[in-house]
């Protein structure tokens, strides 16, 4: 079983595919190719902690702080109040397994513990993974799995009860709720951090498990992280546990976000690398179609493309939770992109 993604970042390229403006990088494009055969056999760039790593849970890699904080970052000068994690009662910072097999996650001797301290409105403190792991729980009942407290600012309008919508069960009635926390780390105080859309994900996730590679590939693909990508892709060609197939992985539409793919969610963040790649992988776009320098860098690797792309996978065709297609998006966009959708044959 395939226990974590966490290369998948801090691998972007400096670069890009500057189609719009002017000369496509293709030497670069074709080093970003050339890494779905390599990338397997490197050495896995792994963070420091899994609150800024996707840890096959896409929930933490939200939680990268802003660099303006509420309060001083923690410091041996500036100790939190020191309380226990509820759920294994250990202190409230970041453990550290003394048995890992990579050295380099724990902190140096001399550096003060991390903190790591989820503060909830009823006053209950956990670490974050811990409370991931009770995600199911929380997200079903919308209460503290310590003191049963109920937890949104904003209960659910309506009946006013704490039950799951009628299409998915972790989602709550009123997509609205919201559970305001406080959350501690290395980075310093987040206020007003709405923890339900995490637990949301990862209680959907443990659920559906099959769906986890899927749900990291969007969140790549939002980031414009194409190295990301192509890792992702290595693994689920080299694994055998992972049960989806490739156009299984490029067209999962995500029950969580309106039915977005991975296409959709390229094109609202403007992601042009994602954008040619989802393109070359999954869609019926005839070759010679493509920019040059795109089908160059493809074919030289032996990046493979489907010989026919049924229209219900072709990624420029699928519609989502609002019935838009990627060229509906190109059209929104305007300029150079609504010229691709007319080039690409997606209007």
């Amino acid at each position: 079983m395939l226990h974590s993604f966490q290369g998948w970042r801090g691998r972007g390229f400096p670069g890009g595919l500057a189609l719009m403006g002017g000369e496509l990088g293709s030497d670069l494009f074709r080093v970003m190719i050339q890494g779905l055969y390599c990338i397997t056999s490197a050495k896995r760039e792994v963070s420091r902690s899994h609150h800024i790593s996707l840890s096959l849970s896409t929930s933490s890699s939200h939680l990268i702080l802003p660099t303006t904080l509420t309060s001083p970052p923690f410091t041996s000068n500036h100790p939190p109040k020191m309380s226990l994690c509820k759920s294994c009662h250990q202190p409230l910072i970041l453990q550290f397994e003394p048995d890992s097999e990579d050295e380099s996650l724990a902190p140096p001797v001399d550096q003060p513990p991390i903190p790591d301290d989820l503060h909830l409105p009823c006053q209950c403190h956990f670490h974050w993974q811990c409370l991931l792991d009770l995600s199911s729980t929380v997200a079903l009942t919308l209460s503290c799995p310590s003191c049963t407290t109920y937890l949104p600012s904003n209960p659910p309008t309506g009946s006013g009860s704490a039950s799951g919508s009628s299409t998915n069960p972790f989602l709550p009635t009123s997509q609205a709720a919201q559970i305001l926390t406080t959350y501690t780390n290395e980075g310093g105080v987040q206020e007003n951090l709405n923890i339900l859309p995490h637990l949301t994900e990862e209680a959907y996730l443990s659920a559906n498990p099959q769906f986890r590679p899927a749900k990291a590939l969007h969140t790549l693909a939002s980031e414009g992280d194409t190295a990301g990508i192509l890792e992702l892709l290595a693994d689920v060609d080299a694994d055998e546990d992972i049960t989806l197939s490739l156009p299984q992985l490029l067209c999962w539409q995500d029950p969580l976000n309106e039915s977005r793919t991975a296409m959709h969610l390229a094109l609202e963040n403007e992601q042009e690398e994602v954008f040619w790649l989802l393109l070359w992988l999954e869609s019926g776009v005839h070759t010679s179609v493509f920019p040059e320098q795109v089908v160059q860098s493809c074919e030289g690797v032996g990046l493979p493309r489907r010989g026919t792309v049924p229209q219900e996978e072709d990624v420029r065709f699928i519609k989502d939770g609002k019935g838009r297609t990627a060229g509906d998006l190109c059209r929104e966009l305007g300029g150079a992109w609504g010229s691709y959708a007319e080039m690409l044959g997606m209007i």
